[in-house]
């Protein structure tokens, strides 16, 4: 173990460092102003640091498509380094494929230089170690690290490898669809586009690439499937060439979001309920988690296949902690994070999940097509995520306000992230983004008019706690 130690010239490198920039699931910031290779080098001390006190000697390092990933790298390796700590480089990957890496090179722990779906002029740092995706406490210790000037010295190594062809081979070797299906595959020019054709190429589909060339400004549309106005492009081309399905991946590829033959857009929660129902034909009584965002049928169709239905906390981070917890078969989020601890590894990964996915559907015995197999799943009437921006901070206090005073009669509360209101017929939900200062809201219901309801209940809570608040709904 390498010697901790602080001196006087050091703690006037911290003062540049913005705490604003250590999240609740990740590290980012805006290149420039928030984020400098200085940041990047001492967060490379203290992430080094931290793995070299957990027993760590080797970590794995890749970068998504933005412009300022190459710069980062450098500078996150050599403040690495300077811990002792050995560093592979795989290049720019999709951030599963870093995950992968990790796995697959059994280091056990990794970083993905990403700004995910965040503006072109932002980036950050995924940080996985000894197994464990770290977030909340375990990042703001990184940045007590860095002030506190508490850094292990030594001498670590470097080496570049490519990965790419494993992580492919790993994926075709064991998901072959059983028919071929034509797909279009829209990566924005993320990452994902460098990779993601090949693989869904390789279980058998026949692949219409469409903004899969490389590019950090993104000058097609941003990458990001979870806003809808992104996935028109995708549901012109399906249309336009009679494809049988759309798939979209985020800027890093640990999202995915699907588009049918006639334009619909299936939400995560629904190709959630494909998936469990897979999984529980092989696995019973396995435990499939889902976040406060997903829609209510999902409770009791995973009961009804014989599975362990369990609501959790939003967050990549926090979703893994609780798979490692549980030993979950699948869990999945509103946004279009897919984990499968079944015949994978339980990280997040949009494209092995769109392989999961198109096995399924080619699979069907009944020959049906994917918009047939989606329509055969309960879907009520919903509105996708609505957001009320606020101050930095403003946004939690309010939530804590809210949960302390709001009343809902009659209603079942989770208040395990936000407050969510459930009643036979739908539900609604207030919590606070742990990635920007907003506080996001989505409502369901059986109906229209119970849709209507139940914001009306909602709107009644907002309105005692703060009439000024502009509401989207």
């Amino acid at each position: 173990m390498g010697q901790t130690n602080t001196t006087p010239s050091m703690a006037a490198e911290s003062a540049h460092v913005d705490q604003s920039i250590f999240r609740a699931y990740d590290i980012r910031g805006v290149i420039g102003q928030t984020l400098t290779a200085e940041v990047a080098r001492l967060i490379g001390r203290a992430i080094g640091s931290e793995a070299r006190d957990r027993g760590q000697r080797e970590i794995v390092v890749g970068r998504d498509g933005r412009l300022s990933g190459p710069q980062l790298v450098a500078a996150l390796t050599e403040g690495l380094r300077s811990t002792g700590m050995h560093v592979i480089d795989i290049g720019a990957v999709p951030t599963p494929v870093t995950y992968f890496a990790s796995y697959h090179l059994r280091t056990g722990s990794c970083i993905s230089v990403t700004g995910s779906h965040n503006p072109p002029d932002y980036n950050g740092f995924k940080i996985v170690l000894g197994g464990e995706t770290l977030s909340e406490d375990a990042i703001q210790a990184l940045y007590r690290r860095i002030v506190e000037n508490r850094f292990v010295h030594g001498t670590g190594g470097v080496r570049t490898l490519d990965i790419g062809a494993d992580y492919i081979q790993r994926i075709t070797g064991d998901v072959q669809i059983g028919r071929k299906l034509k797909i279009v595959v829209d990566c924005g020019n993320g990452i994902p586009g460098a990779i993601a054709p090949a693989v869904l190429e390789g279980i058998g589909c026949e692949v219409v690439p469409m903004f899969c060339d490389v590019d950090g400004t993104f000058p097609n549309h941003h990458p990001d499937p979870s806003d809808l106005h992104n996935l028109q492009d995708l549901i012109a081309m399906v249309k336009r060439i009679d494809a049988d399905l759309g798939l979209a991946f985020d800027g890093d590829g640990d999202r995915l979001g699907v588009v049918t033959a006639s334009g619909e857009v299936i939400f995560p929660d629904r190709l959630l309920m494909l998936y469990a129902i897979d999984i529980l034909t092989r696995t019973a009584g396995a435990t499939i988690i889902y976040d406060v965002k997903c829609t209510g049928h999902l409770q009791p169709l995973i009961a009804e296949h014989g599975g362990n239905p369990l609501m959790w906390r939003t967050g990549h981070s926090l979703i893994k902690a609780k798979i490692r917890e549980t030993g979950a078969a699948l869990a999945g989020e509103m946004s279009g994070h897919f984990f499968f601890g079944e015949r994978w590894f339980g990280f997040d990964d949009g494209i092995y999940a769109a392989a999961r996915l198109l096995e399924i559907l080619a699979g069907d015995a009944g020959k049906r097509t994917p918009q047939q197999i989606f329509d055969t799943l309960p879907a009520g009437v919903s509105t996708p995520e609505l957001k009320i921006p606020m101050r930095e901070g403003e946004h939690y206090r309010f939530i804590e306000t809210f949960r302390q005073k709001a009343t809902f009669a009659d209603a079942r509360l989770t208040t395990i992230d936000g407050v969510r209101a459930d009643w036979p017929d739908g539900w609604g939900l207030v919590r606070a983004s742990n990635t920007t200062p907003v506080l996001v809201l989505r409502f369901e219901a059986d109906d229209a008019q119970a849709l209507k309801r139940i914001q009306d209940i909602f709107r009644a809570q907002f309105n005692a706690l703060d009439p000024k608040l502009m509401l989207p709904f």
